[in-house]
């Protein structure tokens, strides 16, 4: 298309040096007015094509990683670790009755089990359904290393007895979570390993206004999930020793 521009300003300075008339000097120019426009659009849809182009390959790519990132999540959900296996078959009873729950999703491993399963009302003490349950558990949990183990305690919103030994449903959730913990621990799963939590009526699975739903929210979850790296504790500089008292120095004579 440059090659057309040149050409007409050729001509047009041909003409000019022939002594072209004015017409055919302005029939020229617009000739040569029109040429560049024309260079000119083209130029324009050439570097919106480019640009097209471009944006159609970071589609592409996005796509591609978003279909990688698909097909990882699918085979992670998908896998099911050691642990939740055995528990799964140690729990069968347990699972098929509605008494415990078990789930994991990336990773993380958790078992619910409803209070009742493991406490009578209003208390922090292990029934025999619970040691039943938590003996399957602790099975599963025992020798691992690199993980961390919660048990997280929760309640429905009624207040605790007047004459209860727990203050409020902070105590009762925070204890219950407590005694699941130590009996996790005497039953072999390594103490650095575990921890308690106690979230009272503060988060619940379910609408209080009903006996199914305070039901729901009424009880323990243990969560196994990767450990995270222990914080680093330098320990504190020993100040160096003040140095010995020096005798005063002797007159001079």
């Amino acid at each position: 298309m440059s090659n057309r521009i040149i050409g007409a300003v050729g001509i047009a300075l041909l003409l000019v040096a022939c002594g072209p008339s004015k017409d055919e000097f302005a029939a020229a120019q617009r000739d040569a007015a029109n040429y560049k426009k024309q260079f000119q659009d083209e130029t324009a849809k050439t570097a919106a094509l480019e640009k097209k182009v471009t944006d159609l390959q970071a589609q592409n790519e996005t796509l591609t990683k978003s279909t990688t990132q698909l097909t990882e999540e699918k085979g992670a959900l998908e896998a099911k670790s050691k642990q939740y296996e055995e528990l799964a078959g140690s729990l069968k009873d347990q699972i098929e009755s509605g008494q415990v729950e078990i789930s994991e999703l990336r990773g993380k491993m958790t078992v619910k089990l409803k209070d009742k399963v493991v406490f009578s009302s209003g208390s922090a003490a292990i029934n025999k359904q619970g040691r039943d349950a938590l003996d399957a558990v602790a099975r599963a949990f025992k020798g691992l290393q690199g993980k961390t183990v919660i048990v997280a305690g929760y309640t429905d919103n009624v207040p605790t007895a007047a004459k209860s030994a727990f203050k409020d449903n902070w105590d009762l959730s925070t204890a219950r979570a407590v005694s699941v913990v130590r009996y996790l621990q005497s039953k072999g799963v390594e103490p650095k390993i575990l921890g308690a939590a106690g979230f009272a009526e503060y988060r619940p699975l379910a609408a209080n206004d009903s006996a199914q739903g305070r039901s729901q929210n009424r009880r323990i979850e243990i969560a196994l999930a990767a450990n995270e790296p222990a914080p680093v504790v330098d320990s504190p500089t020993q100040a160096a020793p003040a140095p010995a008292p020096q005798p005063p120095a002797a007159p001079a004579r």
